[in-house]
């Protein structure tokens, strides 16, 4: 019985889910590092700053953070993402195309 009701609130939680996602929901927090910040962070260090010196002039936007630094762990995730993005533009075009397919499909 147990294992019946926990398909069942598997199954409505997908449906769910798939609801949101028709909606352009897809649940995801808002990123801490915006763009604006992330294109501060390169100039700024482009300009001989450490990410360390970048950090107190950095304010979050949104979110339960709201008016806050960001850590840095967050800019250094944000910094090897920009890193990766620029690396490999043409997985990554593929990889979105993908996924919009499987979204679509």
């Amino acid at each position: 019985m147990a294992e019946t009701e926990r398909e069942s609130i598997r199954e409505a939680t997908l449906e769910g889910l798939d609801a949101a996602a028709r909606k352009g929901r897809h649940g995801d927090r808002a990123p801490v590092i915006t763009d604006d910040m992330l294109h501060t962070v390169l100039r700024r260090r482009a300009a001989g700053e450490s990410v360390e010196q970048i950090r107190p002039d950095l304010i979050i936007p949104t979110g339960k953070r709201k008016g806050q630094n960001p850590g840095l762990a967050s800019i250094y995730r944000a910094l090897a993402e920009h890193e990766k993005r620029q690396a490999y533009p043409q997985a990554l075009a593929q990889a979105e195309a993908d996924f919009a397919a499987l979204r679509a499909g």
